[in-house]
């Protein structure tokens, strides 16, 4: 008996013994499994999103340690997102303008427009090496390699025009760029920044330490940290001449002393425009001021601001030939050059206070309104999404996390109670909802940049997109004049008519102090790199009188609300249509 006791204790002990074995080995097998599916989602999220995934993931979530929710949601929904929005809809037309109606609707819409992702392009990664390797200049680019030197972003040799490219950069991409704007060297730097100008810089450094590799461009250099791979444009300044853009500003009172006011001038006999032009590229300015025989090069300045022009009358001869102006006046053109007193932008030395918004309705200027702040304040604006494009092109705020309160304000759609209490003050930008619902449309067919197809109008999409996106419109605006605590309101065409006053608002607004100076440089560089050719856009009416009924109701309520708010109200040009 005793015997078979201990066989059974003996049993149960190793029993005992196993299951605790069993139970280790499960939980190791599972957390293994665990820590290999976040790698998994943190590459997807650096390395692009495989054709063959159902659902893009955008790259912000390849950030070290943190996947940012933000990133997985997107406020503008895709087409296909509209399927079964006839269940959110009101039978009576008639109560669709209601706010409360408005806010809810707005509710369960944007719920439904956050299951979406963005799409974004998936960046390089930056090339790291152990130390350096030796790399060919093997890139199918024109123009003399002049050698790596140093590179100060606060103290630029290089002062011309500045591009980014974080992911097609190539040598010949940056000559092309600085050629058509008439500089001579095109530098690179970083694998991905190109700047341009005319005078070489004067600190050359070692060829090795030239080691970063064009973000387009296998095989080529581009630079390094604080270095510049400087490559000559000469051969390309020919044959870039016939495209470069020499555009009329008009006739102007000339100033009292020219050659204080201009910084430089030029006497020449049967004098032309583009003699005048291209003797001011060469010396870097942005204005060809021709009096006469007398060529000027400068800027506009508080004492030759070019806002008053004067009749044409006034100057004398035509703009194509040896025009001489009258003496008192004189005939101005802007050069292909950029006006860089107002370019240099950086990240807050010390994190903000205030946290402050920059919100609009999608497709209402938002981004043409942070290209003016950011070169008004020289602080770069953030985000609260993450757009490839954007950062592509000089916005770096956009990946800075959008709380990092390094920004001078972050962009934002979202309009939830929520959301806007999350912000201490807020700049509300509100534009056109007709101008605002194409541009929009737009957008997501076209890019920031395009036209969507006559097909892309035509289908039964864009009434779903109107439909939709219209009381997204109102309630935006309602639920930010309800829930937001501090706001200056905006309107897109008075910023558009009256660029330098309502500047100068929302500069005071964000307790930035500027010089006029440099809102005249934000004022000459007024358009940015995302505004759509006008000569591309089609004159058409998309609205029919359902949609129009249906978007006039939204104006009336929306502009109710802002005079209940005691703010001034829409534009008189938003109705009737």
């Amino acid at each position: 008996m005793a015997k078979a006791f201990f066989r059974l204790q003996k049993f149960l002990r190793r029993t005992q013994f196993l299951l605790f074995f069993l139970t280790a080995a499960y939980l190791m097998a599972g957390s293994l499994l665990l820590l290999q599916r976040t790698r998994l989602v943190i590459q997807q999220g650096s390395r692009g999103t495989p054709s063959n995934q159902a659902l893009p993931v955008p790259e912000e979530t390849g950030r070290v340690g943190i996947i940012d929710p933000r990133a997985l949601q997107n406020p503008r929904p895709g087409p296909r997102l509209l399927v079964g929005m006839d269940a959110l809809q009101e039978s009576a037309l008639d109560q669709r303008h209601s706010p409360h109606w408005l806010m809810s609707r707005n509710s369960e819409l944007r719920q439904l427009r956050r299951r979406w992702f963005h799409r974004f392009s998936s960046e390089q990664e930056p090339l790291q090496t152990a130390g350096f390797k030796a790399m060919k200049h093997t890139a199918e680019h024109k123009g003399t390699y002049m050698g790596c030197f140093t590179h100060d972003a606060r103290e630029r040799t290089l002062k011309g025009a500045v591009f980014y490219d974080l992911r097609k950069m190539t040598v010949a991409h940056c000559q092309e760029a600085c050629a058509e704007r008439a500089y001579s060297y095109a530098g690179l730097a970083y694998g991905a920044e190109c700047y341009c100008g005319n005078t070489l810089p004067a600190a050359a450094a070692k060829p090795e330490e030239c080691s970063s590799e064009c973000k387009g461009e296998k095989g080529s250099v581009c630079g390094g940290v604080n270095r510049l791979s400087v490559y000559s444009a000469e051969q390309l300044r020919a044959a870039a001449r016939p495209r470069r853009n020499v555009i009329y500003r008009g006739c102007f009172r000339a100033p009292e002393n020219l050659t204080d006011t201009f910084p430089a001038s030029l006497i020449q006999p049967n004098l032309t425009v583009e003699m005048c032009s291209e003797f001011c590229s060469k010396k870097e300015f942005p204005l060809a001021v021709i009096r006469g025989q007398e060529c000027y090069c400068g800027y506009p300045t508080r004492h030759f601001p070019l806002r008053e022009g004067t009749d044409g009358l006034h100057c004398s001869g035509t703009r194509n030939t040896s025009s001489t102006a009258g003496a008192e006046h004189c005939l101005v053109y802007q050069t292909p050059v950029q006006d860089t007193r107002c370019t240099d932008r950086k990240f807050l030395t010390t994190k903000s206070k205030v946290f402050v918004a920059l919100s609009s309705f999608p497709g209402a200027g938002n981004t043409w309104a942070r290209h003016l702040i950011e070169h008004a304040t020289g602080y770069y604006t953030g985000s609260y999404y993450f757009d490839g494009a954007l950062y592509n092109k000089g916005f770096k705020g956009e990946k800075d996390h959008w709380r990092s309160r390094r920004t001078i304000c972050v962009k934002t759609h979202e309009s939830g109670k929520t959301d806007i209490e999350m912000f201490d003050s807020a700049i509300l930008l509100i534009r056109n909802p007709y101008k605002s619902l194409m541009a929009e449309f737009n957008r997501k067919y076209a890019g920031h940049l395009g036209y969507a197809t006559d097909r892309n109008w035509k289908s039964k999409e864009w009434p779903d997109f109107v439909n939709s996106y219209a009381s997204w419109w109102a309630s935006h605006v309602l639920e930010w004049l309800k829930y937001g605590k501090r706001l200056l309101v905006v309107h897109y065409e008075d910023l558009k008519q009256s660029l330098i006053p309502k500047l100068k608002e929302m500069v005071e607004f964000l307790n930035v102090t500027v010089t006029e100076d440099r809102l005249l440089c934000v004022e000459n560089n007024r358009d940015g790199n995302f505004k759509r050719s006008s000569a591309k856009q089609k004159n058409f009416e998309p609205f029919t009188k359902e949609m129009k009924d249906l978007i006039n109701r939204y104006i009336l309520t929306v502009d109710e609300a802002l005079r209940g708010r005691n703010f001034s109200g829409l534009p008189r040009e938003y109705v009737p249509r």
